[in-house]
């Protein structure tokens, strides 16, 4: 990775052009064509420099404006079955699983969903609930963000 490369990343991270021919620009800024960028993007993603290309979006921006951590008190056995089913959800964006506190919080598995209010969330968990068979789980609702930010420049 060269000092091309370097300000490749950092002008994506600022987010592509809204044009027709976002790299054109980006290219003219670096002095390079846009073929070259693509190159590069190219090999830095076989070598692992990086790992995808895609959006980032701001949720409230496109009518997503309820967020929520689920909790779910799944039996050890069926933990796999159940998280394979639950991320298979497109709203949901993160499933993972954790120890649980025994006695203070039984909690183990978590899923993040988003929807455009909280009603249709509820709506949302209640069918994940049905298709899993797991009845007990809390919904948190997400009230105040305190941080959303892009990795920075990259030295």
């Amino acid at each position: 990775m060269d000092s091309i490369d370097r300000e490749i990343l950092y002008l994506l991270q600022e987010g592509l052009p809204l044009s027709s021919e976002p790299f054109a620009l980006i290219a003219e800024k670096l002095g390079i064509t846009p073929g070259e960028i693509l190159s590069r993007l190219k090999l830095l993603r076989e070598e692992g420099v990086i790992r995808r290309f895609g959006a980032s979006l701001r949720p409230p921006k496109v009518g997503i404006l309820a967020n929520a951590m689920v909790a779910w008190k799944v039996p050890s056995g069926r933990v796999e079955a159940v998280g394979t089913a639950l991320s298979r959800f497109p709203e949901v964006t993160h499933c993972y699983e954790r120890r649980t506190v025994p006695g203070k919080w039984d909690y183990n598995l978590y899923t993040v969903v988003h929807g455009p209010n909280q009603e249709t969330v509820r709506r949302l968990v209640a069918r994940m609930a049905k298709k899993t068979g797991i009845k007990d789980f809390i919904i948190l609702f997400s009230t105040k963000e305190f941080k959303r930010a892009s990795a920075g420049r990259i030295t």
